[in-house]
């Protein structure tokens, strides 16, 4: 794997920085929900600056990169605003929506909503050996064959990453991310 340009790791930084900071107290009684999931958006940007893809996912140079979120969309527009403009790799980003399993196509990151927790296994079970980076934020998300579970502890976001299932999908998680994350092995969450 090529070392990420140093750029990208500042701006990882400064990103994250800028999230977790703005606008005052992070999780105030009226902002949870927002400013928890804006946080979490500059997650999403970041995995897909950290994460490498294996070439043959990408059918033309200028192919977008999608981000899709998979049910109900908790980001209110957070989201589409952290990747409005950017790139990875000469890929445009965009965001996409699905309401079904079935609509999931073309998608590099894919945020699988709470709302979908009742078919979580089956959804993550049909995305297994596709190169799709799976992210969620529900329990036994993980221990279902998620990639990376968002957590909450003592009010801040954490993430736990399953490497197997990372492996399984043919992606190569950067160790600046793996440095951030609790690493979780097959059945844990």
């Amino acid at each position: 794997m090529n070392p990420l340009p140093q750029r990208w790791t500042l701006r990882f930084w400064l990103v994250l920085l800028a999230a977790l900071t703005a606008g005052g107290p992070l999780w105030s009684a009226e902002t949870v929900v927002s400013k928890e999931y804006q946080v979490k958006a500059v997650f999403l940007f970041n995995f897909a600056q950290f994460v490498t893809w294996p070439p043959a996912v990408f059918t033309s140079p200028d192919e977008p990169f999608r981000i899709g979120v998979l049910g109900d969309d908790p980001f209110d527009g957070f989201l589409d605003e952290t990747v409005s403009g950017e790139k990875v790799d000469g890929h445009p980003l965009v965001v996409q929506r699905y309401a079904s399993p079935e609509d999931v196509k073309d998608c590099r990151i894919l945020f699988i909503s709470g709302s979908e927790s009742s078919q979580m296994q089956s959804i993550l079970s049909g995305l297994r050996d596709k190169s799709v980076l799976t992210v969620g934020d529900t329990e036994g998300f993980v221990k279902n064959g998620g990639i990376i579970r968002f957590a909450m502890e003592s009010n801040k976001i954490h993430f736990r990453i399953n490497l197997e299932a990372a492996k399984r999908a043919n992606l190569v998680i950067s160790s600046q991310v793996l440095r951030l994350a609790e690493i979780v092995g097959p059945g844990e969450d």
